[in-house]
């Protein structure tokens, strides 16, 4: 039997911190040490940002290489062992397709399982194919550099920064905040993605349509009913976090508050959350999670 009956006494916030401490691996002995902890740790939370949490409760992988609730950023990170393990991963898992990389939630870079990306992509991308871009612009959803920077990536890719730069005529210094501001517009719709990052002699990123760098998760996508998207996203989120409120659901994924409504609906029909719950200390109603696994010890 799940934590949340109705009839419990309602939760602390202890107990939901406890919660996190083992899914987020906020603990000693659940430490991410290595590129196999780390990517079981993807798979297992879903997605999770790099070398922050930006105070939400989002997992982190840094926080996770740390194995403690709240690290203290260091003073000299260029030679903390915690920040090099975390930015070697964070690197390594997405340059062997382990993971898809990019900055995706709230506009943070995040690291999402293989597993779980079919869902966002069927979200975000809706359909649209590789070509279909040329839509999006015409019907005033995409800038005119992010076009030109997929035109160039569909004529030859991958191409390196350097490289992508000079095939949109975007050289100048004065036009790197117009780059900038094209390369993230692409990164959050899932058009392009960063393959790889390169060090020596210099450094810079290449980058690829995504289509052509996952393509068997974006085949996926194209199975998978919007619906059903809509709710492996926000069960995969309230398994690891426990408890959540719609609003921040729908803020944290972009997602309309009828979407969410829709989505909460369906898992409370399948008993995996209880919705209406009171959280101590804590004002309004809560969303708190009842499958698999209990919130409080019995």
């Amino acid at each position: 039997m799940g934590l949340a009956q109705r009839r419990c006494p309602p939760l602390t916030r202890g107990e939901i911190e406890a919660w996190r401490d083992r899914t987020f691996r906020r603990l000693p002995h659940l430490k991410v040490r290595g590129e196999q902890t780390a990517l079981r740790f993807v798979n297992d939370v879903g997605f999770c940002f790099t070398l922050s949490d930006f105070g939400l409760p989002v997992a982190s992988l840094y926080v996770a290489v740390c194995g403690r609730r709240h690290p203290r950023w260091p003073k000299h990170t260029h030679h903390d062992p915690e920040i090099g393990l975390t930015w070697d991963l964070k690197d390594r898992l997405p340059a062997k397709r382990l993971t898809y990389y990019g900055k995706l939630i709230k506009g943070k870079p995040t690291l999402v399982s293989l597993r779980l990306f079919p869902a966002f992509y069927s979200l975000i991308r809706d359909g649209k194919g590789s070509g279909d871009y040329i839509v999006d612009y015409r019907q005033g959803r995409m800038s005119r550099g992010a076009v030109t920077i997929l035109e160039a990536l569909h004529e030859a890719s991958p191409l390196a920064t350097p490289e992508l730069r000079k095939a949109v005529t975007m050289r100048e210094s004065d036009r790197t905040a117009e780059f900038d501001r094209a390369m993230a517009e692409l990164q959050r719709g899932l058009w392009i993605v960063k393959v790889e990052e390169v060090y020596d002699p210099d450094f810079y990123y290449r980058w690829d349509l995504l289509d052509n760098w996952l393509p068997e998760e974006v085949q996926a996508s194209l199975d998978l009913p919007r619906e059903e998207a809509l709710g492996h996203l926000v069960a995969t989120y309230l398994r690891s976090a426990a408890t959540s409120q719609a609003r921040f659901l729908a803020g944290l994924f972009g997602l309309a508050a009828g979407d969410v409504e829709a989505a909460l609906k369906a898992l409370e029909a399948a008993g995996r959350i209880r919705r209406d719950q009171r959280i101590q200390r804590l004002p309004g109603s809560w969303v708190v999670w009842t499958a698999d696994q209990r919130i409080r010890k019995a």
